[in-house]
């Protein structure tokens, strides 16, 4: 039986509202998917599809309705407003038409992929019927080439019925769940499941670009570039011509497959008050100097030119780095949520709503809080200038509260040092989650290696989930050599990564300095205000109340006064407030959840923010050499 929650009076961005009145589903995140790679052949499959609920695997003999894709069935934009229960499955379909150039690259011996941003949290793919691919995990992009299914007879302008069948445990098992739960209160959200980012098709030739890894070289003013193929594709010839778009720099005849280094005489820095990239066009070929060279493939693409580290600054303290010089990381919790569409934003302007603002404020930086964003997120930080801590989603079993929170608080006080050997206090019982989890950071710290706004993984938070906190701080580094780690954000600090990282709510901080990791105030703040028509539940949670602007005003600059920029005199190097925006219960956001109202002068907010990256650079007193180079 599925349960139906009555949404109506949520309240709605104006961003959702300008989709009703439009009325047209077909310009739902309709803009490319996958910035960092372009090709023009593509066909957005957003918009309405036929849904059912379940109790059995089969294909259901008929459908209940349409939902709008790439919404969750729990979100009122959706269309559905049902919840997804453990023991139900969600059936998707819709037939497809396809666009002529796919359907012509088709004919010609090409390939059709077809792309999933991401669907929770588990799900079998069928094309006119036959299984064509499955995919576990809740959160990452994945790819299915469905080539093989599609039948050339059937139509002369080709087409084929797609149809997705899922299931979503949610916080029921040790799947990664972030914050989702199906008993939602206080920090925890109501779960959502099915299809959460869009869904896409591409043509590709039979052999293409698959992937395509940078990696800049700094020091040395070089960039790496990888472009590779599928595995399995035929022997030949084959070669990269590398064009650049917006720069003076000569084209280059790259070999296909190998890391190839490219020097980059009198770059430009990337920061965020300077976000320049890169943009290219990588066009694959085959052939030799003595045959006739065949274009196979062509992408856009883009890099940046940045290097984050840490180092020691002049007053000898250990600090976060930003191309060779002490820069200050003033950053604010982004949970990414949206009160009528959950994990999905309702538009892409609503995404660069969020970057914007919070830039506007004086933020530099953005911790995304156990949940991964699509990629047309990464590139609005990346183009945008926002610097991102990204963390890794946590899962395990339900939480252990006393242990991770109340005690957890309570050993932080007193100095001790817990250990994360614990596998029952610390939810990670399960072989198969721990591994499901090393896969998946795997995954995801690949997938954000091209991002020069992505900054530092963060693999665990406050002891959620959290085991073998040093080998997975290891795995991090050998997969992008160039991240920083926050290796436990908040507690259960094993000593390792590059942060002594401090969550500061209740007690009064104590700072201990670092010789070789540099401080951090990974999470502080969380005051609350209500504001009437603007929330999404009765129920109230913060760390401090307020009720009136003036109050939350004087508490706010208090506790920047007495604590946060004393701290950064004292060498915490980077800083993030809880939090970007109300959610749910939660009503301790700068902004309210439908982003209408700022419950602060704006003023006030920029000024300490401003407060806080001046006290690094007069003790300093220094230009980014980068960027005054290359200006």
């Amino acid at each position: 039986m599925q349960k139906k929650r009555e949404i109506t009076a949520r309240p709605m961005t104006r961003w959702s509202r300008q989709y009703k009145q439009s009325a047209d589903e077909k310009e739902i995140l309709a803009e490319y998917p996958r910035p960092g790679m372009v090709r023009e052949n593509w066909q957005c499959l957003n918009g309405l599809w036929d849904y059912a609920f379940i109790q059995k695997e089969e294909r259901p003999a008929s459908f209940e309705g349409k939902i709008l894709v790439p919404f969750s069935p729990e979100t009122c934009l959706s269309g559905v407003n049902k919840q997804l229960m453990p023991e139900s499955y969600l059936w998707y379909e819709r037939k497809i038409r396809f666009l002529p150039g796919i359907w012509e690259s088709f004919l010609k011996g090409g390939r059709i992929l077809l792309h999933f941003g991401a669907v929770d949290q588990s799900c079998m793919v069928y094309v006119d019927g036959q299984k064509a691919g499955s995919h576990n995990g809740g959160y990452l992009p994945f790819s299915i080439d469905i080539t093989d299914f599609i039948k050339k007879e059937e139509t002369d302008t080709g087409g084929c019925t797609l149809s997705v069948r899922v299931w979503d445990v949610s916080d029921t098992s040790y799947h990664s769940v972030g914050k989702q739960t199906l008993k939602p209160g206080g920090m925890y959200y109501p779960a959502t499941g099915g299809i959460w980012q869009t869904v896409w098709l591409e043509a590709v030739p039979e052999v293409f670009i698959k992937n395509i890894m940078w990696e800049a070289c700094y020091d040395e003013g070089a960039v790496q570039l990888k472009a590779e193929c599928p595995a399995g594709c035929r022997k030949g010839n084959f070669f990269i011509k590398l064009r650049f778009i917006n720069s003076g720099y000569q084209d280059r005849t790259l070999p296909f497959g190998k890391n190839c280094r490219i020097p980059l005489p009198d770059f430009v820095s990337w920061s965020p008050e300077n976000p320049w990239l890169y943009k290219v066009k990588l066009d694959l070929y085959e052939g030799g100097e003595n045959t006739s060279q065949v274009l196979l493939d062509s992408v856009e693409s883009y890099f940046a030119m940045r290097k984050c580290c840490l180092g020691t600054d002049r007053a000898g303290m250990r600090r976060i780095f930003l191309n060779n010089n002490p820069y200050m990381q003033v950053g604010i919790l982004d949970q990414g949520y949206w009160p009528e569409s959950m994990y999905t934003p309702p538009s892409d302007e609503a995404m660069v709503y969020d970057i914007e603002t919070m830039k506007k404020l004086g933020f530099n930086m953005l911790r995304k809080h156990v949940k991964v964003e699509s990629e047309r997120w990464y590139y609005h930080c990346d183009r945008l200038g926002m610097l991102v801590w990204q963390d890794m989603v946590n899962g395990g079993r339900k939480n252990k509260s006393f242990y991770v929170t109340y005690l957890a608080t309570m050993f932080q006080l007193l100095g001790i040092k817990a250990r994360d050997g614990h596998r029952i206090l610390l939810s990670r019982q399960d072989k198969q989650g721990r591994q499901e989890y090393e896969r998946e950071l795997t995954k995801m710290v690949l997938m954000l290696k091209n991002h020069p706004s992505v900054v530092c993984i963060v693999p665990f938070n406050e002891g959620w989930g959290q085991f073998e906190t040093e080998r997975m701080t290891s795995l991090v580094r050998t997969l992008n050599k160039e991240i920083l780690v926050d290796q436990a954000s908040g507690w259960f600090d094993m000593g390792g990564g590059d942060f002594k990282s401090i969550h500061h709510y209740f007690f009064k901080l104590k700072l201990k300095k670092e010789t070789n990791r540099a401080l951090a105030l990974t999470e502080y703040g969380g005051y609350a205000r209500r504001i009437a028509g603007h929330c999404a539940q009765e129920k109230e949670y913060g760390y401090k109340t307020f009720r009136s602007k003036e109050a939350l005003e004087e508490g706010y600059e208090k506790l920047m006064k007495e604590t946060v920029l004393p701290a950064v005199k004292e060498g915490v190097s980077a800083t993030v407030y809880t939090q970007l925006s109300d959610v749910e219960e939660e009503i301790n956001g700068l902004l309210t959840y439908d982003r209408e109202v700022l419950k602060m002068e704006p003023g006030l907010i920029r000024k300490w923010n401003n407060e806080l990256r001046r006290a690094v650079e007069k003790r300093n007193n220094h230009k980014d050499k980068g960027d005054k180079e290359n200006e």
